[in-house]
C-alpha cells in the first residue's frame, strides 16, 4: 500500500511539472528567439566569438549548447561557429575563483578576449548572479553583444542584457526554467543548422 501510495504522489509531481513546462514552452517569445538567431547567425558569419557562461545547472546547459553550437551545426555547410564555454576550463576557473573570487570567473576570462562585435550568452534562471552581471558588464565595455537566457522575474540581467529570451516562472521553479533553457539551446541549434549553405535561407 505505502509503495502505490509513493508510486501515486511520483505520477502526481510528474504530472504537475509536465503541465508547468508545457504552458512555459508555449509561453516563450518566439520574436525574441528569431532576434537571438539572427545575431548567433550574424557572428558566425563574421567569425565573430560566442562565448557562453552559466552556474551550476545552467554551466551543464551552456557545455551541452557549446557542443551542440560547435560540431552539430557544421551540417548546414555553413562557416563554423567559433565559441568558447567559460564554465569548461576548471583550472582557470578554480584559480580565478580562488585568487580573485567566485564574481570573477567569467569576467577574467572574457578580458583575455573579448572583441567588439562578439556575443556573450549568460544563461541564468534568477537573472541576478553575480559572476553574470560582472560579464555582462565587461561585455558592454569591449562592445560585445549580450544576450540572456532568464527564468523567475528576469533578474537584474533582464534589464542589462542586448537581447533575452525570458522564461516567466515562480521563484525557485528551477526545473522549470532549466528544461525550457535546454529546449531553447536546442531550437536555436537546429535553426542554425538548417540554415543551409547551398540555399542561403533557413529551411
Amino acid at each position: 500500500m505505502a509503495s502505490s501510495s509513493r508510486t501515486q504522489n511520483a505520477k502526481q509531481i510528474a504530472t504537475k511539472h509536465i503541465q508547468n513546462l508545457t504552458s512555459s514552452l508555449e509561453g516563450m517569445d518566439l520574436d525574441a528567439i528569431g532576434r537571438v538567431f539572427d545575431l548567433l547567425r550574424d557572428a558566425r558569419d563574421r567569425k565573430a566569438m560566442v562565448y557562453v557562461a552559466g552556474n551550476g545547472g545552467s554551466a551543464a546547459t551552456a557545455s551541452h549548447w557549446a557542443n551542440d553550437m560547435g560540431k552539430a551545426t557544421k551540417r548546414s555547410g555553413q562557416t563554423p561557429f567559433r565559441l568558447i564555454c567559460l564554465s569548461d576550463n576548471t583550472p582557470w576557473l578554480t584559480a580565478l575563483g580562488n585568487d580573485e573570487g567566485y564574481d570573477r570567473i567569467f569576467s577574467g576570462q572574457l578580458e583575455n578576449f573579448a572583441s567588439p562585435g562578439d556575443v556573450l550568452v549568460v544563461i541564468s534562471a534568477s537573472g541576478n548572479s553575480p559572476n553574470l552581471v560582472g560579464a555582462v558588464e565587461l561585455a558592454k565595455e569591449r562592445g560585445v553583444a549580450t544576450v540572456g537566457f532568464l527564468g523567475f522575474d528576469g533578474g537584474v540581467l533582464k534589464n542589462m542584457v542586448d537581447e533575452h529570451v525570458w522564461v516567466s516562472t515562480e521563484m525557485g521553479a528551477y526545473e522549470q526554467v532549466e528544461d525550457c533553457h535546454m529546449s531553447l539551446c536546442h531550437i536555436l541549434t537546429l535553426c542554425l543548422t538548417q540554415d543551409r549553405a547551398d540555399t542561403g535561407i533557413t529551411s
